[in-house]
């Protein structure tokens, strides 16, 4: 049986990881590192692209990578218009909808397809993006606010929490389609969401803040204690509190996980009472996905970069143990996953979509 080559591309904030696979084998994975001082330079992340592609192209040449039989490239997909969860050919549409943010998601993930392209331009092979941030398959009753007119976004660790998703029910051979998780990836941002059948049908916006705090992210408050506090910050100041400069950076100036924790194991009080109190919110966010799966839940699956602390699984455990059995994946396996779904595609077990260029949800048959 023919063995298939796939080079996955993640652009991340200061780095792209790049991967190459021959089926399920991973060849090498790296970060190529992008200097701040230098991405800096650049308006716009999409400004960014022609440099980045230089960086890779460099690093490509110098450890002699052999693209010129790639079968597939695969970018982090980010910042389209919201899609469901799946495989999907990257094409013109695609990579235009992503770069004007068409999703509302502005992030470095909306570099992924792009690199992909250029890579083809010069390799050939299939272009593929592979459960995006945007994926969107949240349940109706989900997506209602407090306010007519607005209604919830899904953004969230799409890609990792599928990943273990469909690792988990193999581990119970069983099909993904056929289990109700509870999925949380806990690192810089947090992700809390609800797998129903292959579904996944509620969670938190993790892009926009919303569910726990986390080392970056300031979480959801009640709207007065917002007003008050925002009430004479800058745009600017109140998207950095949602996305990079709230939680854990703002109680001690800085995101550092492993500094933070230390601090809280050698007796910091400050540092101990908050820590707790990160993943106290998760523990109230599983039980909130819990309700939304009626009770029926086949495990609860614990993913990202905190696992990687034992009293952080094991508060969880202690907490939500007793709504089902508890399984762990430290880390993140997102470039297996795009590995993955390519290879699918490839091998045609899978059939990849064609990016609609419209949202997946366009509004209630009349007006709510």
């Amino acid at each position: 049986m023919k063995k298939f080559k796939i080079f996955c591309i993640n652009p991340g904030s200061t780095s792209t990881k790049l991967s190459l696979h021959m089926d399920d084998e991973i060849i090498f994975i790296t970060d190529v590192f992008h200097d701040s001082s230098e991405l800096l330079k650049f308006p716009t992340i999409n400004d960014q692209l022609d440099y980045r592609m230089q960086v890779v192209h460099q690093f490509i040449a110098d450890n002699n990578i052999d693209l010129t039989d790639v079968d597939a490239i695969v970018g982090r997909g980010g910042g389209c218009y919201a899609v469901e969860g799946g495989v999907y050919y990257i094409d013109d549409r695609l990579i235009a909808d992503t770069r004007a943010a068409k999703g509302g998601l502005y992030h470095s993930s909306m570099l992924g397809v792009q690199m992909a392209n250029e890579l083809h331009r010069k390799y050939g092979g299939l272009m593929l993006m592979v459960d995006p941030p945007v994926v969107d398959e949240l349940c109706d009753v989900a997506r209602i606010t407090g306010v007519k007119g607005i209604y919830r976004r899904a953004v969230s660790h799409a890609l990792n929490l599928k990943a273990v998703a469909r690792t988990h029910a193999r581990k119970l051979g069983r099909k993904y389609q056929d289990c109700n998780f509870i999925v949380c990836h806990i690192d810089g941002g947090i992700s809390v969401t609800a797998h129903q059948q292959g579904r996944m049908i509620d969670g938190n916006d993790a892009g926009g803040g919303q569910g726990p705090f986390t080392p970056t992210r300031m979480g959801s408050m009640a709207v007065t204690d917002v007003n008050n506090y925002l009430r004479n910050k800058s745009y600017e100041e109140i998207r950095t509190l949602c996305s990079q400069g709230g939680g854990l950076a703002s109680h001690f100036g800085t995101s550092n996980s492993d500094v933070i924790h230390k601090m809280a194991q050698e007796g910091d009080y400050r540092a101990s009472i908050v820590w707790k109190a990160m993943i106290y919110q998760v523990c109230k966010n599983i039980g909130a996905m819990a309700a939304v799966l009626n009770g029926r839940v086949d495990a609860i699956i614990l993913t990202g970069g905190l696992c990687r602390f034992d009293d952080v699984v094991g508060q969880i455990r202690e907490r939500c143990g007793w709504i089902a059995p508890i399984a762990v994946y430290p880390g993140e396996r997102e470039h297996q996953a795009m590995a993955a779904g390519a290879l699918r595609v490839l091998r045609g077990e899978e059939k990849a979509k064609i990016y609609p260029g419209k949202p997946v949800w366009e509004g209630f048959p009349e007006e709510i």
